[in-house]
């Protein structure tokens, strides 16, 4: 499997799991809007674009996913450190 299925329905696009820098002033959450959201390639490449000063932690999400709102969001899988 490629990646895990947010949507119940067989045909529904898959969240893939991706590593990322996220903006969040407070790591309590377990999901973010994809604005706050930077995509990378690799594990090391997000952990040497995270600035701790300026609230932007490396972490490992599942997304995108449509929220009930209509917003695309990413899902928190585990921050790195």
């Amino acid at each position: 499997m490629k990646g895990y299925s947010l949507d119940p329905h067989p045909d529904a696009n898959v969240a893939d799991r991706h590593f990322a820098v996220i903006y969040s002033p407070r790591r309590k959450r377990d999901r973010f809007p994809s604005t706050t959201v930077t995509l990378f390639s690799s594990k090391e490449e997000a952990v040497a674009w995270q600035d701790h000063e300026k609230k932007m932690y490396a972490a490992e999400v599942i997304g995108p996913a449509k929220s009930s709102e209509g917003f695309k969001i990413f899902y928190l899988v585990a921050w790195l450190e």
